[in-house]
């Protein structure tokens, strides 16, 4: 079986943590999300591959879900200490090697669906992992902050500012000017089941669907599209996806996810049982749905939630 995920960080990550246990023979390809990438000290970081990297090779910070395991921070500190930032953003020093070796190669020329394959050698993730395009693209997220209205990079908008002031538009930058990375429409026209994790609909799947040609494969490939929604009662399981939503005009809700991504798009969605009378509504609007437990609390739930959304396409082929 070829299995497509389209991913973010966190909650991409884990959930391949349990597709790969649910289907252990499948051939799994990881378009990752790159809008996120920012540049920090000179260096390219991409904090959404890299977490799908650590997280399936066994170098991720396991509590906080982001970052290297047995982590320091002396260059942070040394820098704090030259005065140079930002310091908002915390880069340790086994992450700074990371960085350092992806921009020395794309410096040397090499596109970053390049570099990405180089550094996996190393992590063994047991996917392919791709990024969505080789073309620079940014999140940036409209704000008001100190009573002006600017644009600020996602990153500072999460990491800096936590989410805490109102998102008035939500924008990447250069997607339209984008083009899929090498691989990227390949690996959706042989798939067999594509698949949206449970990630941020506005900031990771939004961002990847936003390149030109990507959700138009999707829509065409003729496999079922099943997803899994990050939105359990009415709230994020994770993060602060319920400021990007209301920015682009989505409620927080299993069932207005659903609709944003949209029938054309969508085949299946499971929600979490809390969620379980927005099935009836979502099956109306041409999406087949089940409500299933959602959280990922350990590998074994996050296997069960994978075999699921596995299995509810497989209802959907037939």
């Amino acid at each position: 079986m070829r299995i497509v995920v389209l991913a973010g960080g966190i909650g991409g990550a884990r959930f391949l943590r349990g597709l790969k246990a649910a289907a252990p023979d499948a051939d799994i390809t990881v378009i990752g999300n790159t809008g996120d990438d920012i540049h920090l000290f000179g260096l390219k970081v991409c904090p959404d591959l890299d977490t799908v990297m650590y997280t399936l090779g066994g170098g991720i910070h396991e509590e906080q879900g982001w970052g290297r395991s047995d982590e320091t921070f002396a260059v942070k500190a040394e820098l704090a200490a030259y005065g140079v930032g930002p310091e908002w953003f915390g880069l340790g020093d086994r992450d700074f090697a990371t960085h350092i070796v992806r921009t020395q190669m794309i410096g040397a020329g090499y596109p970053l669906s390049a570099v990405t394959e180089a550094l996996c050698e190393r992590w063994q993730p047991g996917v392919r992992l791709i990024p969505m395009s080789d073309d620079r693209v940014e999140t940036h997220v409209l704000v008001d902050v100190d009573g002006e209205r600017k644009a600020v990079h996602f990153q500072e908008y999460w990491v800096r500012l936590h989410a805490s002031v109102e998102a008035h538009a939500v924008v990447p930058v250069g997607a339209d000017q984008a083009k899929p990375a090498p691989g990227v429409l390949e690996a959706i026209a042989e798939a067999d089941v594509i698949v949206f994790p449970p990630s941020n609909p506005v900031v990771s799947v939004g961002t990847i669907l936003a390149v030109p040609g990507i959700r138009e494969a999707i829509a065409e490939a003729g496999v079922p599209v099943v997803g899994l929604s990050p939105i359990v009662g009415d709230a994020p399981v994770r993060g602060m996806a319920d400021k990007v939503l209301q920015a682009v005009g989505v409620e927080t809700t299993a069932a207005a996810v659903a609709a944003h991504y949209g029938s054309g798009l969508l085949d299946g969605w499971l929600v979490d049982t809390v969620d379980a009378a927005a099935v009836g509504g979502i099956e109306s609007a041409g999406i087949r749905c089940r409500a299933v437990p959602l959280m990922m609390t350990d590998l074994e739930a996050t296997t069960a939630m994978a075999r699921e959304a596995l299995a509810l396409a497989e209802e959907v082929r037939a």
